[in-house]
């Protein structure tokens, strides 16, 4: 109880601060023994061989793989493991292909000891929204057959975000959260505090895909990352701050460019992500090549952004050579807390949100509106 008091509290000056305008202690420091939020990697499981033909600027370092291979996944995993990220936020909608792709990953992870949570896709290739029935009907889907496997469960409730909120009507969004077990955390990808104040009783927090903001030239880049962390904070939620290492999405029609700038966009963009105080930090991404968001090991950078991270987190990022996927996974200490002592946060939070998700199925209709900026896959 203290634990939680400790929660509650820290989560009312989250609030307030951001009320005032002035910086917030994160959230995550009322967890036990202190630490950073946890690091999970949005992962895109859409690829097969002929993917590396379009729009890409650089390809992995272990080759033009297809999502169908088990080795790769593997190899990710220990590559990811090792730079000190914590899991992966693996998007999906049901289809055959992507149905078989998530139960390979959900086995690689399992074994590796790995976490998962996933994006839900809500739009199509044009970026139009699926129809609500089809949603709902997927995260039933998942419910049932995914949601209790160890990667999902392994922080206790498994979390999913609903990529594409804003371009569904507010009477949409409860019909799709209203349907769904208590058992999952369902997060909104609203853009703006504005926006996820419209939609809040429906979701239990907020994760913000914000792949092309340059932390050195974006203007308010953290006055609005803090802006949404009061905002999702204020309502007991989750907030997922996102961090990116660059951007380039020109290939499929964007004009924004953002440099990696050996490195130090990543460092600064972390930097300004913890200054929000995320319960988890998303990281963007480990493998979205088109919109050159990637920190997979490249032909092009190599292994320059897990150097980073390994870094910034206090792990051991492998090698450019270092590949082979008979290695185990590190055991190592690493900065901060332990894998499962990093999402105690998520879990205080999971719990008191459980009376705030019995309110919000039985919330009206409001107004809601927000665009989308970010391009098809």
């Amino acid at each position: 109880m203290r634990r939680l008091a400790a929660v509650v509290a820290t989560t009312a000056a989250l609030a307030l601060a951001g009320l005032a305008g002035a910086p917030a202690a994160p959230v995550v420091a009322a967890a036990p023994g202190g630490g950073p939020a946890p690091v999970l990697a949005y992962y895109y499981i859409w690829f097969n061989a002929s993917s590396w033909n379009r729009a890409k600027r650089d390809v992995p370092l272990v080759g033009r793989y297809s999502s169908d291979e088990r080795s790769v996944m593997v190899r990710q995993v220990q590559q990811a493991q090792r730079a000190g990220i914590d899991g992966f936020i693996v998007s999906w909608k049901s289809t055959p292909t992507l149905d078989r792709r998530l139960r390979t990953l959900i086995g690689v992870a399992a074994h590796a000891h790995f976490g998962l949570a996933l994006t839900y896709e809500g739009l199509d290739f044009y970026r139009r929204p699926l129809p609500a029935d089809r949603v709902r009907a997927d995260l039933a889907l998942f419910a049932r057959r995914y949601a209790g496997a160890a990667p999902f469960r392994r922080y206790g409730r498994p979390l999913v975000i609903w990529s594409g909120t804003w371009r569904f009507t507010p009477a949409q969004v409860a019909s799709v959260t209203g349907a769904l077990p208590r058992s999952m955390l369902v997060l909104a990808s609203e853009k703006s505090a504005a926006a996820y104040a419209r939609v809040a009783r429906w979701f239990d927090g907020d994760a913000y895909y914000w792949s092309s903001a340059d932390p050195l030239h974006t203007p308010g880049h953290v006055r609005k990352l803090r802006e949404m962390s009061a905002a999702v904070h204020r309502r007991l939620g989750i907030w997922v701050a996102p961090a990116a290492p660059g951007f380039d999405a020109r290939l499929i029609g964007g004009r924004t460019v953002v440099s990696r700038r050996a490195g130090d966009t990543l460092r600064r963009s972390l930097d300004d992500a913890t200054a929000s105080a995320p319960d988890v930090l998303g990281l963007i991404s480990w493998n979205e090549f088109t919109e050159n968001t990637y920190v997979e090991p490249s032909r092009r950078y190599g292994v320059q952004a897990l150097r980073v991270l390994g870094d910034v987190l206090g792990a051991q990022p492998p090698l450019a050579g270092d590949l082979d996927s008979s290695r185990s996974s590190p055991t190592g200490a690493r900065y901060g807390l332990p894998l499962i002592g990093g999402f105690v946060a998520v879990l205080v939070a999971g719990a008191l949100l459980l009376g705030r998700r019995r309110r919000r199925r039985a919330g009206t209709v409001e107004t809601h509106g927000a665009f989308g900026d970010r391009p098809a896959p």
